[in-house]
């Protein structure tokens, strides 16, 4: 609609001023007495050194389309209403023929690489994970449905350092009995022991390095823990995407850069990037600390690894988009990571893209797994499961299939929670907050939805092939908000930003309920067959919002 008033203004301006510049210009009046879309004039003023009220004076005068009721001209804005009648006809009998395809790009833009969760082996899976997960899969499944292809990767934490640690930790204080009863829970222990240990005995580090380097060598002590520790950690993982119906595309870890690692280096060299550096080897930066490529010993770093993946994606994949779904505290890496891509001459750097988000929070303070520190992702999903099983006994206890709703809704409160704010924020962590169950969370959304589909189970929605009738204040928002899904879900790409979806699905669902309060759906007159077209259009709408976040939408709750 935006875009067909913009060209419709640009006629109006005798093409002036282009469409999408109009376009980028349009706001949405502070309320629907100040019309439907306004069109400040305020730029064009300065340009054309006439004022503001002259110019939407001028353009009110000349504005016309089918969709326009009427034009205003008020304080420098060209304020608009649009026709009501028409406009509910097009919106909804668009949505009713595309259903689950509505605001989808049909035409094919080519593929993004998304590197997202990407969880450290032999560590447990708690919810400073959760962040980087569903975030990624929501972008993912947000890709799809602007018409890209999503190559969903996660780049298993499963070499580095740490492992060193473990290996000596292992070796010193490990029990091979309990590690092989309860392998997560057992190796956590004996990880965060060996930190807390090595505070008082620094030589510890030292052993780490060495046990790690021995590691890159081959030896077969060190890679045969190594694989036990992953294997183990592989299992559990699995069953928390099982759990959350989040799928992947490869398992590729930074492991599987070893071989390809020494020819990144060797390119860098060749191409004069390389710099000694107190016996290690550095590309400089621009405006920043210089990116530490191997080190003293020799070993790699995250930048080698991740030099090496970026240019495995790119030649296997050929990516419009890469997306690399991490924390805010990996900035600088990033930031360095692009740069030095850039300088290898690889003008494919500008598809790089660092989707940062904030941390998980418990009493104010980051998660840690090296302080022992943590809340497993498995309780807390467990927890919610059963919160919301406690609630339907109590509120709907002859509901049938009670076990898979309390898990649709329990998990989807743990993905809405965290996806219905900007990642950039921290979130604190509160089981509370998650688990209620008014205002603005996920089980408000999934029930808003289940309410249409019991009135629609009472009596279908007529075919988009109907006249469809204004249904008045309280739908006119309604009507406008799912207009604007299309666009959302544009914006919510460009802007690498979930929220938006979530933001929307929330906005839609209270809109909803205040319509709903105050009409009787099914009351046998004129306006029925609206009334039912437009809840099966909200509810089209709710459960495709939803379904973007990575969340399902149960009929009966």
């Amino acid at each position: 609609m935006n875009q067909q008033i913009a060209d419709s203004l640009a006629v109006a301006l005798k093409q002036q001023i282009i469409g999408e510049d109009i376009l980028s210009l349009l706001e949405k009046p502070k309320s629907l007495e100040l019309g439907d879309v306004a069109f400040p004039c305020f730029t064009l003023a300065k340009v054309w050194k006439k004022s503001p009220q002259s110019i939407a004076a001028h353009i009110a005068s000349q504005l016309n389309h089918d969709s326009i009721e009427r034009v205003q001209a008020v304080g420098g804005y060209v304020n608009i209403f649009l026709d009501q009648q028409k406009v509910t006809q097009q919106v909804l009998r668009k949505i009713l023929h595309d259903k689950q395809l509505y605001g989808t790009t049909p035409t094919k833009m080519g593929t993004v690489v998304l590197d997202f969760s990407s969880p450290n082996i032999a560590k447990p899976f708690s919810m400073g994970h959760l962040r980087s997960t569903v975030i990624g899969n929501a972008l993912a499944n947000i890709a799809e449905k602007n018409g890209y292809q999503a190559i969903r990767i996660n780049h298993l934490g499963d070499w580095g350092t740490q492992f060193g640690k473990l290996i000596v930790a292992y070796q010193l204080w490990g029990d091979k009995e309990a590690i092989s009863a309860s392998p997560i829970e057992e190796l956590l222990k004996i990880y965060v022991k060996f930190h807390e240990e090595a505070e008082q005995d620094p030589t510890l580090n030292e052993q780490a390095r060495a046990a790690f380097k021995a590691l890159e060598d081959g030896n077969e002590e060190a890679q045969a823990l190594w694989q036990w520790f992953r294997d183990v950690s592989f299992v559990e993982f699995q069953t928390i995407y099982e759990l959350l119906g989040i799928h992947f595309d490869a398992f590729i870890g930074e492991a599987f850069y070893n071989d390809k690692m020494p020819s990144v280096v060797t390119e860098l060299k060749e191409k004069g990037l390389l710099v000694e550096s107190e016996g290690a080897y550095v590309v400089e930066m621009e405006e920043m600390p210089p990116c530490l490529i191997t080190k003293t010993d020799g070993a790699t770093l995250y930048a080698t690894r991740d030099l090496a993946a970026a240019l495995y994606r790119q030649q296997h994949y050929q990516p419009q988009k890469m997306f690399y779904v991490v924390g805010n505290e990996q900035s600088l890496h990033f930031k360095q990571l692009f740069q030095v891509i850039e300088k290898m001459g690889y003008p494919w750097a500008k598809n790089l893209q660092h989707v940062s988000f904030g941390m998980m929070l418990k009493d104010g303070k980051k998660m840690s797994t090296r302080k022992g520190k943590v809340v497993l992702l498995a309780d807390v999903l467990a927890e919610a499961i059963a919160t919301a099983q406690r609630n339907m006994e109590q509120k709907n206890p002859s509901l049938p299939n009670k076990e898979q709703v309390a898990k649709q809704v329990g998990v989807g409160a743990v993905i809405f929670n965290d996806l219905k704010s900007h990642r950039l924020n921290d979130i604190e962590f509160s089981i509370e907050q998650m688990m209620n169950f008014e205002g603005e969370t996920g089980p408000y959304v999934q029930y808003t939805y289940a309410r249409i589909c019991s009135i629609l189970d009472k009596k279908k929605a007529p075919t988009q092939d109907m006249l469809f009738k204004s249904l008045g204040e309280q739908a006119w928002p309604i009507i406008l908000l799912l207009e604007q899904f299309p666009k959302t879900v544009a914006m919510a790409f460009e802007q690498a930003d979930p929220s938006q979806i979530a933001k929307y699905a929330l906005q839609l669902a209270r809109l909803f309920n205040k319509y709903y309060a105050q009409y009787k759906i099914l009351a046998e007159d004129e306006q029925q067959a609206s009334r039912l077209a437009l809840c099966q259009s909200v509810a089209i709408v709710l459960k495709e919002s939803l379904a973007l976040l990575g969340i399902e939408s149960p009929e009966n709750m």
